[in-house]
């Protein structure tokens, strides 16, 4: 908030803020903000020397104040700073470490040769002589004349750990090359020294490091670094390592990778690493698991928790930003139940911008339990096998003000007689406009009760999932349906359109490939929020209600309470709790919501749920819901999945 008299303008800036913004991309996008106001700037500027901690700190704060985003995916044309504040910002840039310096600026190469011509970093190179240095890297800057490249052969050899002489240039020694030296060298106990030195690089190449050593157990250095690093490294990095190690005993036959970038893609390739022995990866993972709980039982406590088993279908976030905007907010990889209902509709709707036609598609790719090819419903194929799939029909062009719809309604018991075991959505651009052109364009599907009375009108009380189509992309994947569950997994990902998806049933193998290799990868080795939502209770809680739900409509579901003993320690609490064993005891009824609301009410507690149809009364705390309920009106304070996350910081 800016403050509300000129007179404030001048005071320290931080009764606005707070002592630490933990997340890089907001503080950024606050600090920006406030610079671009002249009644908060130089207020502000004082904070910028602590605040800013690396130099790709100083560059998201550069796109905030161009009037572009902190996550620097797209970034804009940088503004060009006002001279005290360039000085300052350089005068940021040298205080830093100059090999870390060095290493960040390389990372975002071609913004910061952008951001040097409104820095002018070599104007007055002798004020800010290590910044002047890395800046010399970045450019390849001749080092032989006299002024500059004297002064920076002096200052070069200050710093071998950042920059070396190599001729008329100066060259990065960067930490990156010396750890990728140290893991190619083969000698693990190098590689693990090198890797100490930065916990959360250690965490992500924990798999490299231990294929290195090839032990049947856990190596006892390992476990002392691990034990005196694991602290530093970021909840992100802690929880992603966790899941992924967990199965690394297993052999494996294909990789997934989701590549940072404003929207997301994947990509697959065949599993080449050996597995670890089973022992290495029980061992690292009792170690991050008590690290995530020393974590957590610094945080506020609570009388009880309330939580819902079917939780564990759902992932720990990442990489949200990269995420649909949706009506609700499910991780990537999570699977859930389908709503109620026989016919399962997918619908489409679009706006064209004036004066240009845009051609989306949305068509529904089917395959067998092995997925083999199926059968397509889409514009060239209406009807699939006695109207198990029908497609309302094609639209070419969409005009404002109403723009264009286009349905499939999927019979899901027709389907499933069929042979069919999945369903893949595809929605994609026929004249290769992307989504970001168009001024409205959403996705999403419903639950119609029966086969009769079907009419074209959109009813929102049926939308289960609405979802924007957004990005420079033209081909978007949203989840995966599988009949024989009865569920969907929420895949959301964009597809390359260089070799193009004008007719899926052309790139029928593509797509089979796809919806296989995604859902083993979220299948197995995610850390989950059932996982999450557990190890927050069992450390912050003495009592924990957990809502089992029978999977047969018309069963009762069951309550089970579990307590923690006065010799049971954190670790052996949670590991009881999230393995769902020996509870201290149980009771199954119709009404088992209103029961373990009943547990809540008039104490401070901690729920995590599916549905929000859990209302203790008189409670306090906070709740993590995926779908809305009478748990809203409960006054609790609402949690997002990444508030689950973040609470490890």
């Amino acid at each position: 908030m800016l403050p509300s008299h000129p007179s404030d303008d001048t005071r320290s800036a931080s009764p606005w803020l707070p002592d630490a913004i933990p997340v890089r991309e907001t503080k950024a996008l606050v600090l920006g903000t406030l610079l671009r106001e002249r009644r908060t700037r130089d207020a502000v500027r004082a904070l910028l020397p602590e605040r800013l901690t690396t130099a790709t700190d100083v560059l998201r704060l550069l796109a905030v104040w161009s009037g572009g985003e902190a996550d620097l995916l797209a970034p804009p044309r940088l503004r060009s700073l006002p001279r005290p504040l360039r000085r300052e910002l350089l005068a940021v840039l040298d205080a830093l470490d100059p090999a870390l310096l060095v290493e960040d600026v390389l990372r975002h190469d071609d913004l910061w040769k952008r951001a040097a011509e409104i820095l002018h970093p070599f104007e007055r190179y002798e004020r800010h002589p290590r910044a002047a240095l890395a800046f010399a890297v970045l450019r390849g800057t001749d080092i032989r004349g006299p002024g500059l490249g004297a002064a920076l052969r002096a200052t070069a050899p200050a710093y071998p750990q950042a920059v070396r002489v190599d001729g008329a240039r100066l060259r990065a020694a960067t930490w990156t090359g010396r750890a990728e030296e140290a893991l190619r060298g083969g000698d693990p106990d190098r590689a693990l020294a090198v890797l100490a030195e930065r916990p959360g690089e250690l965490v992500r190449r924990l798999d490299h490091l231990l294929r290195l050593y090839a032990a049947e157990a856990l190596p006892g250095r390992v476990a002392e670094v691990l034990a005196e690093r694991l602290p530093k490294a970021g909840p992100g990095p802690v929880l992603c390592a966790l899941g992924r190690l967990r199965i690394r005993h297993l052999p494996g036959t294909r990789r997934v990778f989701f590549p940072r970038g404003q929207v997301a893609h994947s990509y697959t390739r065949d599993e080449d690493r050996a597995p670890l022995a089973e022992a290495v990866t029980r061992s690292v993972c009792e170690l991050f698991e008590r690290e995530v709980l020393r974590r957590l039982a610094a945080a506020e406590p609570y009388d009880v928790a309330v939580l819902d088993s079917r939780l564990a279908h759902l992932h720990v976030p990442s990489a949200e930003r990269a995420a649909a905007k949706a009506l609700v907010t499910v991780p990537k990889g999570s699977f859930q139940a389908l709503p109620d209902g026989e016919v399962l509709r997918m619908f489409l709707h679009w706006t064209e911008p004036p004066k240009k036609r845009v051609d989306l598609d949305l068509s529904v790719v089917l395959f067998d339990a092995d997925w083999n090819y199926a059968g397509v419903c889409d514009y060239t194929n209406l009807v699939y096998r006695d109207r198990a799939v029908v497609h309302s029909g094609d639209l070419t062009s969409a005009p404002a003000p109403d723009g264009a719809s286009e349905y499939v309604d999927i019979d899901l018991d027709r389907l499933a007689d069929t042979g069919v075991r999945f369903a893949m959505p595809v929605v994609f651009s026929f004249n290769n406009i992307p989504f970001e052109l168009l001024p409205d364009a959403f996705a999403g599907f419903m639950a119609l009760p029966g086969r009769s009375g079907r009419t074209s009108r959109y009813d929102p009380r049926t939308v289960r999932q609405r979802y924007d189509l957004v990005g420079n992309s033209r081909i978007h994947v949203p989840l995966l349906v599988d009949l024989e569950r009865r569920g969907f997994l929420w895949t959301d990902v964009h597809l390359p359109d260089d070799e193009g998806y004008h007719s899926v049933w052309a790139h029928q193998e593509d797509l089979a490939r796809i919806g296989r290799d995604l859902f083993q990868y979220f299948s197995t080795g995610r850390t989950t929020l059932w996982e999450l939502a557990a190890w927050h209770a069992a450390a912050r809680c003495p009592e924990v209600a957990v809502l089992r739900r029978t999977p047969r409509p018309g069963d009762p579901d069951e309550l089970w309470t579990y307590r923690r003993g006065a010799d049971e320690d954190t670790a052996a609490f949670a590991a009881r709790l999230v393995g769902l064993r020996d509870p201290d005891a149980t009771r199954s009824s119709a009404e088992a919501d209103v029961l373990a609301g009943a547990a809540a009410s008039g104490r401070s507690a901690f729920l995590a749920l599916v549905e929000g149809d859990v209302a203790p009364a008189g409670a306090s705390g906070s709740v993590y819901r995926l779908l809305p309920g009478p748990v809203d009106g409960c006054g609790l304070e609402h949690l997002a999945a990444g508030d689950l996350v973040a609470a490890l910081g």
